[in-house]
């Protein structure tokens, strides 16, 4: 049974992941891209099959696009719609699922296909189970995005220039933070409570420049501390990643944090307490103070 699958991308292409998982089903790959036109070319030399370009919203929220894109995926009738687990593109999955009336799912460990339909398996109870989902009809799935394939061959990018929802925006701040798209980082250091003062960061990212990796953190040290944007935060509810390493420097290891690091290929953690629970999931256990430990592998790295 092949599955012909959409993907929604609204402004960041980073959906290396998502191509990956729709060609393991064997339909057709399409893809609606709502932002700038680089996107659309960027997607359409990833190795997919159809790219379909709703234009640059501008100064209007790619949110406003919901409604197009919905009605234009599902015209389509895929069975199957992926979207990044990012804030614009789950609004617009969110849009089109309902419009095929399809469940939505996410924390998604595996997707197959049988006779019987789509069957995903799924994370449930914070992580401490599995559960297997069998959906015969339409199913939507939030992934982690991971980096654009480079494919050998470019299809043309379809334009459907289209009407957003009248939204206005009132006023525009600034994060405080850097934002980052943490699932498609190759490689991650994360930080815990182990860490004294947020100006020990210094440390941090002098370990993360010299490995060419984005910073991360436990839950309360994005929001109970403040120390970095909740979008840098691992764990159930936050950022699932899948790089090929990462750091866990003073983070015990609790099940809501190592969660959203199993997509890891290796884990080197450092942690003062020899029976952290972080050292049954990591590849290399340093047990030690990081504030020696972590400026003797930036200089190594260096």
């Amino acid at each position: 049974m092949s599955v012909n699958t959409w993907i929604i991308v609204a402004g960041d292409p980073a959906i290396g992941n998502l191509i990956d998982t729709a060609r393991s089903l064997g339909g057709s790959v399409s893809v609606a891209v709502v932002g700038p036109r680089a996107v659309a070319d960027t997607v359409a030399a990833a190795g997919v099959d159809k790219v379909v370009w709703f234009g640059e919203p501008g100064a209007v929220p790619a949110e406003a696009y919901a409604t197009v894109v919905a009605d234009a995926v599902a015209a389509a009738t895929p069975g199957l719609v992926l979207a990044a687990n990012r804030a614009s593109d789950r609004v617009l999955l969110g849009a089109t699922a309902a419009r095929l009336q399809a469940p939505v799912l996410a924390a998604v460990s595996s997707i197959t296909a049988d006779g019987a339909g789509l069957v995903a398996n799924c994370s449930v109870f914070g992580g401490i189970a599995e559960e297997t989902v069998t959906v015969t009809g339409p199913l939507a799935l939030l992934l982690e995005g991971g980096p654009v394939p480079a494919a050998s061959t470019t299809v043309p990018v379809e334009e459907l220039p289209a009407t957003p929802l009248g939204i206005t925006v009132v006023e525009t701040k600034p994060s405080s933070f850097e934002q980052v798209d943490l699932g498609a980082a190759p490689r991650v250091v994360g930080i815990g409570r182990g860490l004294k003062t947020q100006e020990d960061l210094a440390l941090i990212n002098a370990l993360a420049d010299a490995a060419k990796a984005e910073v991360a953190c436990s839950r309360p040290v994005a929001e109970g501390l403040d120390w970095l944007g909740k979008d840098r935060y691992i764990g159930v509810s936050g950022a699932h990643i899948t790089p090929d390493l990462y750091f866990a420097i003073g983070i015990s290891g609790q099940l809501q944090h190592m969660v959203g690091v199993r997509g890891a290929k290796t884990i080197v953690a450092i942690n003062t307490d020899p029976n952290a629970p972080v050292f049954k999931e990591a590849d290399y256990c340093l047990v030690g103070d990081l504030y020696a430990l972590v400026p003797a592998l930036t200089a190594a790295l260096k």
